[in-house]
């Protein structure tokens, strides 16, 4: 009975502390995005987008500490009931973790600290918005973007999340898992949530000046830095690892370490197929080898695995990823196409691509189908893009979401941060 006890211990360190660790290095993906987009932007518009990711993830931890949790979880109002998980003193938590683990056996359901569960959680509000911040990049109004933030950290993302990873039914009306929704890390909850409200941010902000011309000629406005966004690239890579692997819940069983191990094989394949995949598809279009477009493609790779990295063979998620990475490509071309300006590629790598990797689920695991993946990722996308443009549209009219054409062509570093990102190069 003691030796039991010990290992249900164990068992409940061990997994907690896997899932603080998958937390930080999800955390480290800010960093991933900060230099990503800091890299894809021009010089004058860096200091703003830096400050921008800095202050989205400060947002995003304090609104989902203050209600999001709660509306997502049930964790109580500034968490006041996650403290030794509700147990009245440290006693009393060992009695229910250890009457909790006993009834999960060694190899059941994960059992491990709220707190962990809620450092984890947090770090994925963080990277949905992350997304946001590139996509509006440029020409959008500082504190319009940080109070756009307050909502979807603090409502949008936790509603949609209690309806998909918490089970709960979408208004009373059906629910998600019962039709066959299966989103294991969040291609769709995370990702294409993330692309929708930018999709309606992009459209209420229009083009950045200069993008496209009268007769529909679209002009590349190049990143300032692409040193700096292969860096953000391999941060984000690097911090997907957490982000999928960490989704397993658990570690301190043999099929479960083995799950977490499968997890990281194909998450990274399917990156690596994404980015050669991205740069051949380039080649063959543009005739030249397109850096911009093999880090999307990378990225389209981790996102289309994400919805189900576990069960697809490592051939299979190489397939997945190489697809992503030409579909990536596709939906870079068919934006600019239709004058939807998005400085970074995220809507595309990020809702085009999260779309297709929640379409795939169904072909590995027999316990999703392809209506529940269609009629979930309707649901998120139409909640989270409807939601996000009355917002958008709200604020737009009350303090206005867009700087003036001066301020664009200054840069918003000097009319939002007054100051600039690389001061040597533009004053002697």
């Amino acid at each position: 009975m003691i030796m039991e006890q010990n290992i249900f211990q164990l068992q409940y360190a061990l997994d907690t502390f896997y899932f603080l660790m998958c937390g930080a290095l999800v955390m480290w993906m800010a960093a991933g995005f900060s230099m990503l987009e800091a890299g894809l932007v021009r010089a004058k518009n860096t200091t703003e987008i830096l400050t921008k990711n800095v202050a989205l993830y400060a947002i995003a931890c304090i609104m989902y500490l203050v209600v999001g949790y709660d509306i997502m979880y049930g964790g109580g109002v500034f968490l006041n009931g996650i403290g030794l998980d509700g147990a009245s003193d440290a006693d009393a938590l060992v009695g229910a973790v250890l009457a909790e683990s006993a009834e999960a056996g060694f190899d059941g359901g994960a059992v491990y600290s709220n707190a962990a569960d809620f450092f984890f959680q947090v770090v994925f509000v963080a990277t949905a918005m992350s997304i946001v911040s590139g996509a509006v990049a440029e020409r959008m109004k500082l504190w319009a973007f940080l109070a756009f933030t307050v909502v979807l950290t603090g409502f949008i993302y936790p509603m949609e999340g209690a309806w998909t990873w918490n089970g709960e039914s979408v208004f009373g009306l059906y629910t998600l898992g019962d039709l066959g929704f299966s989103d294991f890390a969040g291609s769709g909850i995370v990702h294409m949530a993330g692309a929708s409200a930018a999709l309606a941010g992009v459209l209420l902000l229009g083009a950045r000046k200069g993008k496209y011309t009268k007769d529909g000629k679209v002009n590349a406005i190049p990143g300032a830095n692409l040193p700096m966004a292969t860096l953000g690239t391999f941060i984000l890579w690097m911090g997907w690892f957490g982000f999928n692997g960490g989704s397993v819940l658990k570690l301190a069983d043999i099929n479960s370490a083995n799950s977490v191990a499968m997890v990281f094989l194909n998450t990274n394949a399917a990156a690596a197929a994404g980015a050669i995949a991205a740069l051949v598809f380039a080649k063959i279009l543009f005739k030249k080898a397109d850096l911009t477009m093999t880090l999307n493609g990378a990225l389209a790779g981790l996102v289309a695995i994400t919805a189900e990295p576990s069960t697809p063979s490592p051939l299979q998620a190489t397939i997945f990823g190489a697809i992503a990475g030409v579909i990536v490509v596709l939906s870079i071309l068919a934006l600019d196409k239709a004058k939807i300006d998005d400085p970074v590629g995220a809507i595309s790598v990020h809702g085009v691509v999260g779309f297709f990797g929640l379409l795939i689920v169904p072909l590995t695991n027999s316990g999703a189908s392809f209506s529940g993946q269609l009629i979930g990722a309707a649901t998120i996308f139409v909640w989270v893009f409807c939601t996000s443009f009355v917002v958008w549209f709200a604020l737009k009219k009350i303090i206005g979401i867009r700087v003036s054409e001066e301020e664009e062509y200054e840069g918003v570093d000097i009319s939002d941060c007054g100051m600039e990102a690389y001061p040597e190069f533009t004053r002697g």
